[in-house]
């Protein structure tokens, strides 16, 4: 019996179980492969420390994730614990994420892998939305394509199995803009209600979101064009309704975080705080976005393939009544631009702020992939067109997932881990301690201690935590001001750094031998050392 034949009579015998011709088992089997080749390449990532690149952002967003349960489960007060004995809440994104994480961690005990869980979980949401999206604009060639890239991305990978909330974002904004366009293709109002859900949380959990509301606003005006006046109008009232709720949380988030202590808002470097001349000047940090691109996103195969596909873009593909769809990618690019143009500082020092156009990287680098394995009239699942697949998989997986990850994922900030676990060893719960870790300002040895605390030197608002004091004295008195304020542990990793390139143990040789001569050394060994601080009493 061939394996054809076998199909045929499988089908014929279970036709209400299974009700698919082969092409649609083949696409499902496909998605399904694809979907476990995403989940399998972010989940080796997941469980790592929270030590990578990234470590500064998921360390506060793991903080948040553990004090919510402190304060009543109530997540309209986000609350770090790198600027004191708090409360200090901080205006930020709506935390559905740390939310999540935090009931893993009630349910199972702490991870510090939770909030990594969640966001690979969503990222598999992702995959699926753009895998069903991209059938929609082109067809179910392009859909696995596409999906298969995206799965591969080295910045999506990175993201994706990050303690951050930029994952949770994207999963629900492109859900959002999938039903979106199934709505424009006829669907009910149930389909445009789950959309505008899908999309108001996407955008409250990470605001560049907001940017992709271009795609329905875009299609609600062809909707007009075609004279669909009633299922238009529908359109732009849930638009404006989104529009409203994302405001006013955001408009919650600034107050909150100018009307407490730290009084931090998160985010900086935008346009408007800045001015028009001010990013001028700096060429809109275009060099530091083509360095994040080549170096640590995409890399230069991805990059390439993104070229064949803006030169193959559209392509003959939609023969259908929809001819409008195959632009989407170009509007949700117009998106993404206008967001960088709009926080191109804060993109530079945050670049997982990028996570939007991972879509269409995606979307573009797919369609040149389906060109080159269509060269000469070959069939994307013939012979010559899955072997120039598998080549091409084989080059982006070698020449940039591969390298570009393990640059990324590499422990940079170890040390800070292996600090804060041995303060936590070290102390009681209810101890204030100070840390420094590698990178200046990276609160992750407060996060591993278990405690409160500060980093070094101390930050919140507007002050500026990244460079070290100009003299010994200074540092003194900040040390001073500290242990005034309860701080009873002082802790830093040897290799600790600040932006202008300055490390610890030289810049501040002579606030160490301060410490040697007044504290207690508690525990020194080649990653950090660790003081007892006396009382400010008896100093």
């Amino acid at each position: 019996m061939t394996p054809e034949r076998g199909s045929d009579q499988i089908t014929k015998r279970f036709p209400a179980v299974l009700g698919l011709d082969r092409a649609r088992r083949l696409d499902l089997v496909l998605l399904g492969l694809v979907l476990l080749l995403a989940g399998l390449l972010r989940l080796q990532y997941a469980f790592q420390p929270i030590v990578d690149a990234f470590s500064w952002r998921e360390a506060s967003t793991a903080m948040i994730a553990e004090n919510i349960p402190l304060h009543g489960w109530n997540i309209f007060y986000p609350e770090v614990s790198w600027t004191g004995p708090g409360p200090s809440y901080q205006g930020r994104e709506f935390q559905l994420m740390t939310l999540l994480a935090a009931l893993y961690n009630a349910l199972f005990g702490w991870q510090d892998w939770s909030g990594r869980l969640v966001a690979v979980a969503f990222s598999l949401l992702t995959v699926l939305s753009l895998h069903r999206l991209t059938a929609l604009i082109w067809n179910e060639t392009h859909a696995h394509v596409v999906a298969l890239v995206y799965a591969l991305l080295p910045a999506a990978i990175m993201i994706d199995s990050s303690y951050l909330p930029d994952p949770v974002m994207l999963a629900l904004i492109t859900a959002g803009i999938w039903l979106f366009v199934r709505y424009y293709l006829g669907g009910s109002a149930l389909v445009l209600a789950a959309s505008a859900l899908c999309f108001t949380l996407g955008a409250l959990c990470k605001l560049p979101g907001i940017a992709i509301g271009l795609v329905p606003a875009w299609l609600t005006v062809l909707l007009l064009l075609r004279g669909e006046i009633r299922r238009a109008a529908a359109s732009l009232t849930v638009m404006l309704v989104s529009l409203l709720v994302i405001i006013a949380y955001y408009a919650w988030a600034v107050y909150l975080g100018n009307t407490t202590p730290p009084y931090h808002v998160a985010g900086s470097g935008y346009i408007w705080d800045n001015g028009l001349t001010h990013f001028l000047d700096h060429g809109f940090w275009f060099e530091d976005f083509a360095n994040i691109a080549v170096w640590w996103f995409y890399g230069m195969p991805f990059l390439a393939l993104l070229l064949v596909g803006l030169w193959a873009y559209p392509g003959n593909i939609r023969k259908d009544e929809n001819p409008d769809l195959p632009h989407l990618p170009l509007v949700w690019s117009v998106g993404c631009v206008i967001v960088y143009l709009l926080a191109a500082r804060e993109i530079s020092n945050n670049p997982w702020n990028l996570h939007i156009f991972s879509i269409p990287v995606a979307l573009f680098g797919g369609r040149g992939l389906v060109f080159l394995m269509e060269l000469g009239g070959a069939r994307v699942l013939s012979p010559m067109g899955a072997l120039r697949g598998v080549l091409a998989i084989v080059v982006l997986g070698v020449n940039a997932t591969m390298p570009l990850l393990s640059s990324m994922k590499a422990p940079h900030s170890e040390n800070a881990r292996l600090l804060g676990a041995a303060l936590n060893r070290l102390t009681e719960p209810d101890d204030l301690v100070i840390a420094i870790s590698p990178d200046l300002g990276d609160p992750v040895a407060i996060y591993y201690s278990r405690n409160r605390g500060w980093v070094f030197p101390p930050g919140g608002g507007q002050t500026v935590w990244s460079v070290f004091a100009e003299d010994d004295q200074t540092a003194m008195a900040q040390l001073e001001d500290l242990r005034a304020q309860g701080a009873g542990w002082f802790g830093y990793a040897t290799n600790a750094e600040d932006d202008l390139g300055r490390y610890f143990v030289d810049h501040h040789a002579g606030f160490i031998d301060w410490l040697n001569e007044t504290e207690t050394r508690i525990e020194a060994t080649r990653e950090y050392v660790i003081y007892r601080l006396a009382p400010q009493s008896d100093h």
